[in-house]
C-alpha cells in the first residue's frame, strides 16, 4: 500500500467540506414532521431518486466484495450485479401499488394488503436482518477500507465512519441521506471509472488479461453439476434475492417513496437501473486487474477483499488517489446512512407509532433520531463478531440473503398478483420462512458434528443457491395451500392492492405516468444486461 500524500489529503478534506455543507443546508431546510424526516417530504425528483437508489446499493461492501469476487475465481456472483432489470420491475410493477397505498414502509403495505400480524413480523425481522447483513457487513468492509487507505487501525476507522455518518443521519433525516447520496454516487462513479481505465492500460488491455488468466476464468456460467455455482440455481436464487432486495426491501424502496409522484418515482428507478449497469465495469474489472498484476508479480495483497484498495493506492497518481479514497468513504457512508434511516423508519412508524397511535409528529421525529443512535451503537458492538467471519465478504452476504429472501419475496409477489392470497397464508409463510432460515444458518454452523449420511447434514451442506431455489418453491406452495384452506379476503380490503382489483380510474392514471422514452430506456437496459450475460461466457 502506498501512503496518502498531501494532495490526497486535500482531496479528502474538500470532499468532507462539501458533504458537511450539503448536510447543514438540508438540516436548516427540514421541517419537524414524519413525512419530511422519513420520506424527504415526498417531493424528490427522478435524478436524486435514481442516484440515491444506486448509492444505497453500492456500499463499501460492494466495492470491496465485488472486486474481491473478481480477484478470487467467483465470477458467477457477478449475476447479482447485473440485476438492473429487477430494478425496472420495482418501477413498473411494484411502485404503483406502494404509491397508491400511501405507505411509509413495506410492513405498513403488508398490513394494508393482509393484516397487522404480517406487519409486526416483517418489521421486527427486517430490523434483525439489517443488523446481520447490512450494518455489520458495511461497517466491517468500511473498517477494512479506511484502515488500508488512511493507514490507521481497523477499529479507529470503523468507529469514526459510523459516528460521522450517524451524526448527519440523525440530524437531517431522509432528506440529508438522499442529497448526500447523490454527491457520493457521482464521486464514486468518476473515481472507479478512472481506476478501471488506468488499470486496463497498466495490464495491457482486455486481451492481455485473458492471456494471463485464461478464457475459462471469464465464464460466469458453470455446469448444473458445479458444487459451488450451478447455473440453474444461480439464476433462480439471484432473481429471488433480487426481487426481495430491489422491490420489497425498505432500504431501497424508501428512496422511491420520496418521489413527488409515480412518474418521478418510476423514472428514478429507470435511471437507477442504468446506473446499476456500472458496477461490473467499475468494481469487478479492477478486481480482475488486481489478480492479473498479482500473478505477474507486480502487485501484492493477502486477501481478495484487499484487491481494490491495494490496486487503487498503487496505480493512481497523487491527488486522484485521495479522490477515489473519498469515493470509497462515500460508498461506505451512503450505505450506512441508508440503513440507519431505514431502521429508524421501521422502528418509529411500524413499532412505536403502532403502540402509541396518538404521538405528536415532533415526538415521532425525536423517537426516530433516538432509534438511529441505538442502531449506530448496536452496529459498533457487532463489529468484533463480524471480524471473525471468514471467506469472501460478498459471498457471505449472498448466502445469508438466499435464506432470508424466499418467504418475503413469495408473500409480496403472490400478494400483488393473486387476490385469493389471504392474511393467514401470509402470516404463516413469514413465520415458517424465518424459522427455516435460522434453522439452515444453525445447521451450517454445526454441520461438522452431524452424521454425514443423515438428512440434517445434507440440509446444512446443500449448496446455498440450490437451497434458496427449492425453499422459494416450497414457500409459494405453502402460501397458496394455507390461503386456499382458509377464508378468502374481502374485496373491499384489497381494492387497488392487487392486479385483479385495480379500478379503471387508477389504470388511466398509471397509463398517463409514463411515455415512450421510459419504455425505450427500459428495453435498452434489458438488452445491455443480456449482452453482459453473453459476454461473460468464457469463450
Amino acid at each position: 500500500m502506498q501512503p496518502l500524500d498531501t494532495f490526497d489529503w486535500i482531496s479528502i478534506t474538500l470532499y468532507f467540506l462539501v458533504l458537511i455543507g450539503i448536510a447543514i443546508w438540508v438540516i436548516r431546510k427540514k421541517e419537524e414532521n414524519t413525512e419530511d424526516y422519513f420520506l424527504a417530504g415526498r417531493n424528490v425528483g427522478w435524478f436524486v431518486v435514481g442516484a440515491s437508489v444506486f448509492a444505497s446499493n453500492i456500499g463499501s461492501e460492494h466495492v470491496v466484495g465485488l472486486a474481491g469476487t473478481g480477484a478470487s475465481d467467483k465470477l458467477p456472483l457477478l449475476i447479482y450485479e447485473i440485476q438492473a432489470w429487477v430494478v425496472l420491475i420495482l418501477g413498473w410493477v411494484f411502485l404503483p401499488f406502494y404509491a397508491r397505498s400511501g405507505v411509509f414502509t413495506m410492513p405498513e403495505f403488508l398490513e394494508k394488503r393482509f393484516d397487522a400480524r404480517s406487519r409486526w413480523v416483517l418489521s421486527i425481522f427486517s430490523i434483525i436482518a439489517y443488523v446481520l447483513t447490512k450494518i455489520s457487513v458495511t461497517i466491517y468492509a468500511g473498517g477494512v477500507v479506511v484502515a488500508a487507505l488512511l493507514g490507521i487501525d481497523f477499529w479507529t476507522g470503523a468507529i469514526a465512519t459510523v459516528v460521522l455518518t450517524g451524526i448527519y443521519t440523525v440530524l437531517g433525516g431522509m432528506r440529508a441521506v438522499v442529497y448526500t447520496e447523490t454527491l457520493q454516487a457521482v464521486l464514486l462513479i468518476l473515481g472507479a471509472a478512472v481506476l478501471t481505465y488506468i488499470g486496463l492500460d497498466k495490464v495491457g488491455g482486455w486481451g492481455s488479461m485473458q492471456e494471463t488468466l485464461g478464457p475459462e476464468y471469464f465464464n460466469m456460467w458453470r455446469p448444473a453439476t458445479d458444487p459451488d455455482f450451478p447455473w440453474p440455481s444461480l439464476l433462480i436464487t439471484s432473481t429471488i434475492v433480487g426481487i426481495w432486495y430491489w422491490c420489497t426491501d425498505q432500504y431501497i424502496v424508501q428512496r422511491t417513496l420520496t418521489a413527488r409522484n409515480i412518474k418521478e418515482g418510476r423514472r428514478g428507478t429507470i435511471f437507477g437501473a442504468l446506473l446499476k449497469l456500472l458496477p461490473v465495469f467499475l468494481f469487478l474489472i479492477p478486481g480482475i486487474i488486481a489478480l492479473t498484476l498479482k500473478i505477474r508479480g507486480e502487485l501484492h495483497w493477502d486477501s481478495p477483499d484487499e484487491a481494490f484498495p491495494v490496486l487503487m493506492s498503487n496505480l493512481l497518481p497523487s491527488g486522484l488517489r485521495g479522490l477515489v479514497a473519498a469515493g470509497l468513504l462515500a460508498a461506505l457512508m451512503s450505505s450506512l446512512a441508508s440503513v440507519f434511516n431505514s431502521c429508524s423508519t421501521l422502528f418509529t412508524v411500524d413499532i412505536y407509532k403502532k403502540l402509541n397511535p396518538n404521538t405528536p409528529e415532533k415526538k415521532l421525529v425525536r423517537t426516530g433520531q433516538i432509534a438511529t443512535i441505538f442502531v449506530v451503537v448496536v452496529g459498533i458492538i457487532w463489529i468484533p463478531i463480524m471480524a471473525n467471519i471468514s471467506g469472501v465478504l460478498y459471498e457471505y452476504l449472498q448466502s445469508v440473503q438466499a435464506y432470508i429472501a424466499p418467504p418475503i419475496t413469495a408473500v409480496f409477489i403472490l400478494g400483488i398478483f393473486y387476490k385469493r392470497i389471504n392474511s393467514t397464508g401470509a402470516f404463516a409463510t413469514l413465520i415458517m420462512g424465518i424459522i427455516v432460515a435460522f434453522f439452515r444458518i444453525a445447521l451450517e454452523l454445526v454441520k461438522g458434528s452431524l452424521d454425514p449420511d443423515g438428512f440434517l447434514y445434507h440440509l446444512g451442506a446443500m449448496n446455498f443457491l440450490s437451497f434458496g431455489a427449492w425453499f422459494f418453491l416450497f414457500c409459494l406452495i405453502f402460501l397458496v395451500v394455507v390461503s386456499l384452506l382458509t377464508k378468502a379476503p374481502d374485496r373491499e380490503q384489497i381494492v387497488n392492492l392487487t392486479f385483479g382489483t385495480i379500478t379503471e380510474e387508477e389504470k388511466k392514471n398509471n397509463k398517463a405516468s409514463y411515455s415512450w422514452v421510459d419504455i425505450a430506456i427500459s428495453i435498452l437496459v434489458i438488452i445491455i444486461v443480456l449482452a453482459v450475460m453473453v459476454f461473460f461466457n468464457g469463450e
